[in-house]
């Protein structure tokens, strides 16, 4: 109970902070105290997505007058004629908010967030608008126009964001019964079946041309532009019910592909992936790629044997190694990356040392601690939160990243991410709660923490879902 209720107050005293100096702003800036704007989100800064990623948080911590407020201003406030939001990240606009709005619904029974989540969904489709049916990256939520960034391998589309948008694509067209998502998400699947990969020994490269659908740049990676690829095959298929046997399938081909060509065991016993560059190992593991572990060990605990010894102790020696690499910073937060060399041991250097309150690590405790029941997870999960304490907290404004784990008195950046409310605070606080609390053989969990049912119970606005027990309802 001590750890379930601290995990509250860090969520109340980031949330409170955000109120106070940016309520309504993307982000706060915790130390300068005011608002900060990403043009991730649109190009103004009050489309609110730190309320939007907070609310199921809000919720599952029973923080229900906090819940009541964003609610409100969700209702009033996230309106296409109120707010300017120009060109957007489809990947980030799908996960915060589309994902954010479903789970609340899926929450609570609540219309209007089905409702939000629709429209902006609807914004997103002309990105679909490609010979391969690949999106393209960027949208204009004012007019459709969509591009790719320039810097993406001659324009192509990244593999992490075209690969994550089934669960909450799939899951707005079973509770809207609109079948445009799903059909978008099948197209898109079938050009991603057909594409040749016998030249990368069975690897998806990062980079997708989405005219031709022709592979760009050779660049394979658990971390950033590949992660959460590889997420969505597993949870297409655990959201499924376990029915979608092309998505099961299509996750054992490309984690069993990785497995082989990437995973590397250093000379200290720590195991990783590592990148490929045309072929060429590049041996360091990104923060990001530390949410495999648990994919892992998810992925062997449902798939069953042949796969379920080797791939759980998988996902377990990953989750070590990224523990590790938090164990050797002097502020004992890990790094942005981590590398593996003569001189280094799961430990980052400068410019790759920061900590930006990114949720993997822990999101893999969580999910290793409810597959395993091993007390280490539930350890190491409370020294971050220690950590955390002690080196991110502002006082009366939240939380702030670090610019350099392994200074004695890390420099913060100044920065809340609106993720350390949605997934980090959450993994920590699941982390330490008991295992009724959003099952995981009944929800499937995002690529930003975002709870959506395996199936659908909803029945009316005033039933929340059964399936979801709050500690003080037992």
């Amino acid at each position: 109970m001590l750890f379930i209720s601290l995990d509250s107050q860090m969520m109340k005293h980031a949330w409170d902070g955000y109120v106070k100096y940016a309520w309504g702003y993307h982000e706060l800036r915790p130390i300068s105290r005011h608002g900060h704007s990403s043009s991730l989100f649109g190009d103004f800064s009050n489309t609110g997505v730190t309320i939007v990623d907070s609310l199921d948080t809000l919720y599952i911590m029973g923080l229900m007058d906090e819940f009541q407020r964003a609610r409100d201003w969700i209702e009033h406030n996230l309106d296409f004629k109120k707010l300017t939001w120009g060109e957007v990240s489809v990947f980030e606009i799908n996960i915060r908010f589309v994902g954010g709005l479903l789970s609340c619904f899926a929450l609570t029974g609540d219309r209007m967030f089905r409702e939000k989540a629709l429209l902006i969904a609807e914004r997103l489709l002309p990105a679909f608008d490609t010979p391969t049916g690949i999106p393209l990256g960027i949208v204009n939520m004012e007019n459709g126009v969509s591009r790719n960034p320039s810097w993406a391998s001659e324009g192509s589309s990244i593999l992490s964001e075209l690969g994550t948008l089934s669960l909450e694509f799939n899951y707005l067209s079973d509770v809207t019964g609109k079948d445009v998502f799903r059909q978008k998400i099948q197209k898109l699947t079938g050009t991603i079946k057909r594409l040749d990969r016998h030249a990368d020994g069975g690897l998806y490269p990062n980079f997708i041309n989405p005219w031709t659908g022709d592979w760009g740049d050779r660049h394979v990676s658990m971390g950033a532009f590949g992660d959460s690829f590889y997420e969505y095959l597993l949870k297409s298929w655990l959201l499924s019910g376990r029915q979608d046997d092309e998505a099961r399938l299509m996750y054992i081909d490309a984690v069993e592909a990785a497995m082989s060509k990437l995973i590397q065991v250093s000379r200290e016993g720590f195991t990783y992936f590592a990148d490929s560059n045309s072929g060429r190992l590049e041996h360091k593991m990104q923060h990001l790629a530390c949410f495999s572990g648990g994919m892992l060990g998810l992925g062997g605990f449902y798939l069953g044997e042949p796969f379920k010894r080797r791939h759980m102790a998988m996902g377990k020696a990953i989750t070590r190694t990224c523990r590790e690499s938090y164990n050797r910073s002097t502020s004992q937060l890990g790094p942005e990356t981590f590398r593996f060399n003569e001189q280094l041991e799961a430990e980052g250097l400068e410019p790759e040392a920061a900590y930006l309150l990114r949720p993997e690590v822990v999101e893999s405790y969580f999910i290793m601690w409810r597959l395993t029941h091993d007390p280490i997870y539930r350890e190491w999960g409370w020294d971050v939160v220690l950590a955390l304490e002690r080196h991110c907290r502002v006082e009366g404004a939240g939380y702030s990243g670090l610019k350099n784990v392994n200074e004695e008195k890390p420099v913060k950046d100044d920065v809340q991410q609106s993720f350390f409310l949605a997934e980090t605070l959450k993994y920590l606080y699941l982390l330490f709660s008991d295992d009724d609390v959003l099952p995981l053989d009944q929800w499937v969990f995002n690529t930003e923490a975002h709870p959506l049912p395996v199936s659908l119970p909803i029945k009316d606005i005033s039933t929340p879902n059964p399936k979801f027990v709050f500690r003080d309802q037992k």
